[in-house]
């Protein structure tokens, strides 16, 4: 006969696995703002960012994820799981409608909310479910300050003096930072860290949304962040290119089928010697805010180590579209300090959304491909990994219902809500079967676009082109006339999509 004590031993260690299964993970989303698809180690560059590479080596990497092609709307569906269009935040920064936030379904799961940097909206997220809030809620802004001019410095370039900031419940317009050591990137970080300590001792999980306006124009950085990339964009915009490209296709992002787009910058050798210096200049500062970036997030890394919550927490970044070809010059000064506001503007963008065409405010590729890495410690099986199906922002309020065991609800306050439009990635993480029965749509300005399965249509303002993007990931050969019934199905589907989110009149 068994023993009563042993049997006892095996129930409390039955039910510790199974509490053990059950426990909800702490979500960490780390969204970046206009940084292109080769832009980090692990997915080809040459700029050093050591802590998402070692994610990516613990985890998996997409070759296949979608934004959209500008800023508010990619994060207003990352946040509702909605279109950004059902969320009515597509075509201007305002207030998400119709739709709920992760933060309030996660809070409603038991989840503490936190969120640090960008929103890009008119409503502070504290009242959107986040129980702290430290940020710009504005789309840009000078990155050692947002606010006035302080005394000691140059005056600060701006694109508007008055910027939206939020600390908790309180708005400011402007902002001005009290230390004159401010920098966005790493002030956000101080923000999050700084919620880690305040809320350490709890039991309850936290969902954090790390939220970094870098490297979004204007491109401003530390000088000792800039001394390390100095000299080194001389090969210039090709050879740069080329070099990721060969390093993507050794690391088998893309396969030897795969062509490398045409290059839209200009040739390296029509420059002047001093046109050479000012285009290798902007890249080393782009290069020194991705840097930057990565730096800061080995502090948020080493943090969740020190405080025993690494090994229980699913980490996720993502940039919120492509590398951006817009033009800005504001202030004077040398690039990169607080008295300029300059971008990267095309050439570069170029060999930022290595290997596709175009850039940020396109619905090819370039502008609505982005890195996408998650790594869960002891759930993913692959480490390493390549993940090759399409999946889009929609996707993440669906993933982290599933990951966080909350139901998506049908109605808010009392009002109906759009249902959530994406699809859980969870399988793809754990390596088992996803299906996605759904197309995925695109709209913003001129720019329209449907992909499903390997096919994808899309168009700016002119005709449709039809690629087919499991034989031409790099939109070259446009099949449109040669697929003609895929071409109408695929057009009457968007054009259905459109009338349903209220694009089309009735």
């Amino acid at each position: 006969m068994i023993d009563r004590a042993v049997l006892f031993l095996a129930a409390l260690l039955l039910t510790a696995i199974i509490g053990l299964a059950n426990t909800k993970p702490n979500i960490v989303f780390i969204l970046a703002d206009d940084m292109g698809f080769s832009d980090l180690g692990c997915y080809g560059s040459e700029i050093a960012t050591p802590h998402l590479d070692s994610l990516a080596k613990d985890g998996l990497r997409f070759t296949q994820f979608y934004s959209t092609s500008k800023c508010f709307p990619s994060r207003a569906c990352l946040l509702t799981g909605v279109y950004a269009q059902q969320s009515k935040m597509h075509r201007s920064h305002g207030k998400m409608r119709n739709a709920v936030t992760l933060a309030e379904v996660l809070r409603g799961a038991g989840y503490r909310t936190l969120m640090s940097g960008k929103h890009h909206g008119t409503e502070n997220p504290f009242e959107r479910g986040f129980d702290r809030y430290f940020g710009l809620r504005d789309g840009a802004c000078n990155y050692f300050n947002p606010g006035r001019q302080r005394v000691g410095e140059g005056k600060p370039a701006q694109k508007s003096p008055r910027r939206a900031w939020c600390i908790d419940h309180i708005t400011y317009k402007p902002y001005t930072p009290p230390k004159q050591d401010f920098y966005t990137t790493d002030a956000f970080t101080d923000a999050a860290l700084g919620y880690l300590d305040d809320y350490q001792n709890e039991t309850k999980p936290f969902f954090l949304y790390l939220s970094y306006n870098a490297p979004h124009d204007p491109l401003q950085a530390w000088p000792e962040d800039i001394a390390k990339y100095r000299g080194k964009y001389r090969a210039g915009y090709g050879e740069t290119r080329k070099a990721r490209w060969a390093k993507q296709q050794a690391m088998g992002i893309f396969s030897n089928d795969v062509t490398l787009s045409d290059q839209e910058s200009i040739a390296w050798n029509k420059l002047n010697d001093a046109e050479k210096d000012d285009a290798d200049l902007r890249m080393a500062v782009y290069a020194a805010m991705i840097d930057c970036l990565d730096q800061n997030i080995g502090r948020l890394l080493s943090k969740l180590d020190s405080t025993g919550k690494r090994d229980n927490t699913i980490i996720f970044f993502a940039s919120d579209n492509g590398g951006s070809a817009v033009a800005v010059e504001r202030g004077d000064g040398p690039i990169g300090s607080i008295t300029r506001w300059t971008s990267l503007k095309r050439d570069w963008a170029n060999v930022s959304n290595t290997p596709f065409r175009k850039y940020k405010n396109d619905s090819m590729e370039g502008g609505i491909t982005s890195p996408f890495i998650v790594s869960w410690p002891g759930r993913i099986n692959t480490p390493d990994g390549l993940v090759r199906q399409p999946s889009h922002l929609i996707d993440i309020m669906a993933t982290l219902c599933d990951i966080g065991q909350s139901d998506y609800p049908a109605s808010w306050k009392g009002k109906p809500i759009t249902p959530s439009q994406g699809v859980s990635l969870r399988p793809l993480l754990e390596g088992q079967p996803f299906t996605r029965s759904e197309p995925i749509y695109w709209q913003w300005r001129k720019g329209r676009a449907i992909r499903k399965n390997q096919w994808k249509l899309v168009s700016h303002g002119g005709p449709w082109e039809l690629y087919d993007i499991a034989k031409d990931r790099t939109e070259m050969r446009d099949v449109s006339h040669l697929q003609a019934g895929v071409t109408r199905h695929l057009a009457d589907l968007w054009e259905k999509w459109a009338e349903e989110v209220g694009l089309r009149e009735r």
